[in-house]
């Protein structure tokens, strides 16, 4: 007889009313048990149309509810295509956000179309450029690849918990402590050159690379 972990792990698609109580619980979560700060000088939250935007896959346990509800709904998460994609992208659109399916191994053309898409209608397109499965702080070039053809800044986003537990997953998945603060830290916009070849998307690679990084307090 199948265990009920590995039933589980067959099930491709949950009813989405599911996501409706975890969504409950870390909106609940985030403003009772802890205290928030945004550190945006260039005031892109508000002003900010149609940019790239690039945070580390173990800081998004809150990343979707620390940000004001307009700015959420400009937002378009690029999720991997796995099944445990399918759960974020059912999560996250309780909190207005919209998925688009695709990694760089899986469904990486239509993820691509679809990102050049929603900047041309305005929307922000946002990237965990290291997930979904590593290595911990080594950014991918597709973002790079899209904001040189699109010529749309790229955007480095941190949350900093100021305490926090650390899972051992490959990238140390971070789940902030009760009444610690949270920091939303962004960096400022990288306007990445048109038409960039391989040596180009390397060298940009590692500069946006390293601007995350200065944000990422661990």
């Amino acid at each position: 007889m199948k265990s009920f972990k590995e039933r589980f792990r067959k099930i491709k698609k949950l009813p989405t009313w599911v996501f409706f109580f975890p969504y409950i619980i870390l909106r609940g979560c985030c403003f009772l048990f802890f205290r928030h700060r945004i550190i945006d000088p260039g005031n892109m939250i508000e002003n900010a149309r149609g940019c790239v935007a690039v945070t580390w896959h173990n800081r998004l346990l809150y990343f979707p509810a620390v940000f004001p509800k307009k700015a959420r709904k400009r937002t378009v998460a690029v999720v991997s295509a796995s099944r445990d994609g399918q759960y974020v992208s059912d999560l996250i659109g309780f909190f207005g956000i919209k998925a688009m399916r695709g990694s760089s191994k899986k469904g990486g053309a239509n993820a691509l179309l679809g990102a050049t898409r929603a900047l041309d209608e305005g929307f922000h397109v946002s990237f965990t450029p290291d997930g979904p499965r590593g290595p911990k702080y080594v950014m991918s070039k597709g973002p790079v690849y899209l904001a040189s053809t699109h010529q749309t800044p790229v955007v480095p986003i941190s949350i900093n918990a100021s305490r926090y537990w650390s899972i051992r997953s490959w990238d140390n998945f971070q789940i902030p402590k009760p009444f610690c603060t949270l920091t939303v830290e962004i960096g400022e916009p990288l306007n990445v050159p048109p038409n960039l070849d391989e040596k180009g998307l390397e060298e940009w690679r590692l500069k946006i690379q390293q601007a995350l990084m200065d944000i990422t307090r661990d």
